[in-house]
């Protein structure tokens, strides 16, 4: 008898395994098409808006490639709640209407052990949230940043601008008819005055920028020069190579300058006094820092809420609209007010605690009403209604 109790007891776990792992598949495939899908259109709206490094900046393409790239951490740090919720709503909601879920209860297996795959996919999402906000993002803020620092400061993005006249620092002006795409300069023509009165003019047939011993140089090959003196005097010469320095007129004193968003938690928490002085104020990190903390407690609110949207209430055959619906309204309000808090929490410290209790009190709530739905209603019971019917019966 023991021992077929024991097969029984191993069958049954063996049959909660396999439904666990088939729900966990079934939730899981939804939820990494939406993260992908809501991922490829925040790339998509990134690569737009860095198409001014090409049109403007004269930059290749693999730069503008690279800093679309170095933005998806920020991004994915906004999709994963949200991918989580849209995706389990999808998954949860085809699970129901083919009654997949009903079969489920129905061989025995507990509403904690039906929800229980959602959970761990929910605290995989949380980890993951937690890895980006902590490390992957402000590395690739940092990364973006330097980017886009030495593509603001680099002379040949500054000076030059295909078939225009582009004046740089110290009235030193530049014009190109044509760049190609290996960077090399066609029909080159650069003006230098002084403030003496005098002027120097260099045109070239071909030319290119380079570095020499780290400092920035314009070579010019097969053109000509022709200087004038104050005294009305004109030179003119021609050259088959000649080497221009740029650096006097490169800023060497500008430095990067980096967001809240580019430090990384120990910098935020225990900023340095440069740190204060360059990025902002104790308050402003501190806030940064919880928001990164806080972050993967959205991920756990996203699947309770679609949870309690779906199975927190009696089965309808005509769909869970209005649940959804409001189930997506409370997630949306919770989530712009978890944004309003990081922002209050930079000059009230003491609201940085809500940053964690707002998303742990909604959690809460969500599951609450998704096991209440479990527990039959009572009727309320009236005594001396009941004595006096019984009387009267």
């Amino acid at each position: 008898m023991l021992s077929l109790a024991a097969a029984s007891n191993g069958r049954f776990f063996l049959n909660m395994t396999l439904i666990q792992g088939y729900l966990f598949r079934q939730i899981a495939r939804p939820v990494a098409g939406a993260c992908a899908a809501l991922t490829g259109i925040g790339i998509l709206s990134q690569s737009l808006d860095q198409l001014e490094v090409i049109v403007e900046r004269g930059q290749s393409v693999w730069v503008m490639i690279k800093l679309t790239l170095l933005a998806v951490p920020q991004l994915l740090a906004v999709i994963v709640p949200i991918g989580l919720f849209v995706g389990a709503l999808i998954a949860l909601t085809r699970l129901q209407r083919e009654q997949e879920l009903t079969a489920v209860f129905a061989s025995g297996v507990t509403r904690w052990s039906a929800i229980r795959p959602a959970i761990r996919l929910a605290a995989m999402a949380a980890l993951l949230t937690l890895l980006i906000t902590t490390v992957l993002q402000p590395w690739g803020q940092r990364q973006a940043r330097a980017e886009t620092f030495a593509i603001r400061t680099d002379l040949a993005s500054v000076l030059i601008e295909e078939g225009r006249f582009v004046q740089g620092p110290n009235g030193l002006t530049v014009y190109v008819q044509q760049i190609e795409q290996n960077g090399l300069l066609k029909n080159l023509f650069v003006y230098l005055p002084d403030g003496d009165g005098e002027a120097a003019t260099w045109d070239a047939a071909e030319a290119r920028f380079e570095r020499v011993d780290g400092l920035p140089v314009l070579t010019m090959l097969n053109g000509s020069t022709t200087r004038y003196s104050s005294r009305g005097v004109l030179t003119y010469g021609s050259f088959d190579r000649n080497v221009f320095d740029l650096s006097p007129y490169a800023d060497q004193t500008e430095r990067i300058r980096y967001k809240p968003s580019d430090l990384y938690l120990p910098q935020l928490f225990n900023p340095s006094p440069a740190d204060l002085e360059r990025v902002g104020s104790a308050g402003e990190l501190a806030a940064e820092g919880h928001s990164r903390l806080s972050a993967p407690l959205y991920a756990l609110m996203a699947m309770a809420f679609a949870l309690t949207a779906i199975m927190g209430g009696q089965f309808s055959r005509t769909g869970y609209g209005l649940r959804i619906a409001k189930a997506a309204a409370a997630f949306l309000v919770i989530r712009v007010v978890g944004y309003g808090v990081v922002s209050a929490s930079a000059w009230n410290g003491w609201l940085n605690l809500l940053q964690y209790v707002l998303p742990i009190a909604a959690t809460a709530i969500a599951l609450r009403l998704l096991f209440r739905a479990l527990k039959p209603r009572r009727s309320r019971r009236w005594p001396m209604l009941e004595r006096l019917t019984a009387r009267f019966a």
